[in-house]
C-alpha cells in the first residue's frame, strides 16, 4: 500500500455528538427504574398489595424498552469501524427508535384495552394506596426524565480532514467525467453554513425519554383520577384516564415511528433543507446540478452525492472545499460532467 493510497483512506464512523454521554444515561435510568421495580414487587408481596406488584411489573416493560436503546448504543459504538457497515452504524439508533415506537404503541393498546374491561367491569379501588404508589412512580419517572432530557446545547460545525479520491472516466459519448469523493472527519471546518447547522436529533434517546414521559403521564392521569374517585366514588374516571393516556401515547408512538422510520428511509425531514443549501453552494459561476442525494448517515451527520454539469469543468475538490462549510456534511461524493457545448468548441 503506498503512501498516497493510505492518505486516501478513512473511517466512516456517523455516531453522534453525544453519543457515549446518551449512553450512559440510559443505563443510569435502566438502574433506576429497575431498583424501582424490584423494590415495589418485594414490597407489595411482604405487605400483600397488588397495586404495588402490579406498577413494578408494569416499570419492568419500560426498563425492558430501554434496554433496547442502551444495547443499540452498545453495539453501535462495538461495530463503529466494521467495514461490513457501508456508512457506518450511526442509523442504528433509528433502528432501535423504531422498534421501540412499536412497543409504545402496544402498550398504548394494552392500557386501552384494560381500561376498556375496567370499565365493563368496575374492581373495588384502594384508593390511598394506589396514590401512593402513583406519586412513587411519578417521582422516579421525573428523575429519569431530567436525566434523560436532551439539554446540551450543540454548536453546529462541520468535521473534516477532506480525504478525495478522484478518477477520470473516458469519453462517454461527448461527455467528460471526474469523480471524487470526499469524507469530512475529526478537524473542524469552518463556513458560512456551518454555524447555522440544525440541532441533530437522536431517534434512539427520544424514543427512551417518550417511554419515561409516557409512563409520567400515565401516574399524572392516575393521581388524578384517583383523587376525584376518593372524594366523588367515580370509579369509572380511573379506566377512561387509562383510555385517554393509551390514546396519548399512541400519538407519541406514531410520531417516533415515523421520525425514525423516515432516517430508515433515507427520507429528509421537512425542517432542514441541505439540498438547497448544497444547490445554493455549488450552483454558481454557470454550474448546475444534475443529479443530488442527500441522506443521514448518523445523528447530525448526512452524506451526499452530487453530480455537477459545467461548461468550465474544475476539479471534483473545488466543490469539495465549497460543501465543506456546510456543517451537515460528513460524507460527499462528488462528479463533475463537462457539457457538451463546451467540448464542441
Amino acid at each position: 500500500m503506498t503512501a498516497q493510497t493510505e492518505t486516501l483512506q478513512h473511517e466512516h464512523v456517523f455516531l453522534g455528538e453525544d453519543h457515549d454521554r446518551n449512553t450512559r444515561r440510559i443505563w443510569l435510568v435502566i438502574a433506576l427504574t429497575a431498583s424501582m421495580m424490584v423494590a415495589e414487587i418485594a414490597a407489595g408481596t411482604w405487605y400483600g398489595s397488588m397495586a404495588l406488584v402490579a406498577d413494578g411489573w408494569h416499570m419492568s416493560t419500560h426498563a425492558s424498552a430501554m434496554l433496547i436503546s442502551a444495547l443499540a448504543y452498545l453495539y453501535a459504538r462495538r461495530q463503529a469501524h466494521n467495514p461490513r457497515f457501508t456508512f457506518g452504524t450511526g442509523k442504528l439508533g433509528d433502528l432501535a427508535g423504531f422498534a421501540s415506537a412499536i412497543i409504545l404503541a402496544l402498550i398504548a393498546l394494552l392500557m386501552a384495552y384494560e381500561s376498556v374491561l375496567r370499565i365493563a367491569n368496575p374492581v373495588p379501588i384502594s384508593f390511598s394506596q394506589a396514590i401512593g404508589v402513583a406519586v412513587l412512580g411519578l417521582a422516579v419517572n421525573v428523575l429519569s426524565a431530567w436525566l434523560l432530557k436532551d439539554d446540551h446545547h450543540h454548536h453546529g460545525h462541520a468535521h473534516g480532514h477532506g480525504h478525495g479520491h478522484g478518477h477520470s472516466h473516458g469519453d462517454h459519448g461527448s461527455h467528460a467525467r471526474h469523480g471524487d469523493h470526499a469524507h469530512h472527519g475529526s478537524h473542524a471546518l469552518h463556513g458560512d453554513h456551518a454555524s447555522r447547522a440544525p440541532r441533530a436529533t437522536d431517534n434512539n434517546m427520544r424514543a427512551a425519554y417518550v417511554h419515561v414521559i409516557a409512563d409520567a403521564l400515565t401516574s399524572v392521569l392516575a393521581i388524578a383520577a384517583l383523587l376525584l374517585g376518593s372524594l366523588y366514588g367515580w370509579l369509572w374516571l380511573d379506566p377512561l384516564m387509562g383510555i385517554v393516556g393509551g390514546v396519548i401515547i399512541a400519538q407519541w408512538a406514531w410520531g417516533l415511528m415515523k421520525a425514525s422510520g423516515a432516517v430508515l428511509l433515507d427520507t429528509l425531514p421537512a425542517a432542514g433543507d441541505l439540498p438547497k443549501a448544497i444547490r445554493d453552494v455549488v450552483e454558481t459561476d454557470g454550474d448546475e446540478i444534475t443529479d443530488l442525494h442527500v441522506w443521514q448517515v448518523g445523528p447530525g451527520h448526512h452524506a451526499a452525492i452530487v453530480a455537477v454539469a459545467t461548461a468550465a469543468p474544475r476539479a471534483p475538490s473545488f466543490y469539495k472545499e465549497k460543501l465543506s462549510s456546510l456543517g451537515q456534511l460528513s460524507h460527499v461524493t462528488v462528479e463533475v460532467t463537462q457539457t457538451a457545448e463546451k467540448r464542441a468548441a
